[in-house]
């Protein structure tokens, strides 16, 4: 990772990792953190409605100690409790195996994501797999929405 700058982060309860794998984990985002190529997000022990739940504890965690008011959570408030902050909502999401639905996985970050969906199966997910699904979501018109009229009315 480090010979070819990239970065590691990690998503999910990783408290309940065993403390070797959790130890070797941190370890090695510290060792990656300054790398600014690609980034590589694992998603361990993860669960969506989980990620919700803590970040709703921790928001009235904070409300109770008087570091928030109710009045000033917004998105963008409850996005910056999602962990880890700094990861960019994904803008296309693969589903191998023909499978349509999105298995408790992001549930919040995927409010305006593409999602494409293929029968290859995960460990057959190859390169010519992979360059077709960046052709399909290069054909979308993404507009997070809006409508198409909407969308040439934005500015820039």
């Amino acid at each position: 990772m480090l010979e070819n700058n990239i970065r590691l982060k990690a998503i999910g309860d990783l408290d309940s990792l065993p403390p070797d794998a959790l130890r070797t984990l941190v370890e090695t985002m510290e060792k990656t953190a300054h790398s600014d190529g690609m980034v590589l997000t694992l998603a361990l022990s993860y669960s969506g409605r989980n990620e919700i739940i803590r970040v709703f504890r921790r928001l009235m965690a904070d409300v109770q100690k008087g570091e928030i008011r109710p009045e000033q959570i917004s998105e963008e408030t409850f996005s910056r409790y999602l962990s880890p902050d700094g990861i960019p909502d994904p803008d296309l999401l693969i589903r191998t195996s023909g499978e349509y639905r999105i298995s408790n996985f992001l549930l919040w970050q995927i409010a305006y994501t593409e999602i494409y969906v293929t029968d290859t199966l995960w460990p057959d997910f190859g390169r010519e797999d992979l360059i077709k699904a960046l052709l399909n979501y290069q054909a979308r018109e993404r507009r997070f929405g809006l409508t198409s009229e909407q969308m040439a009315m934005e500015p820039g």
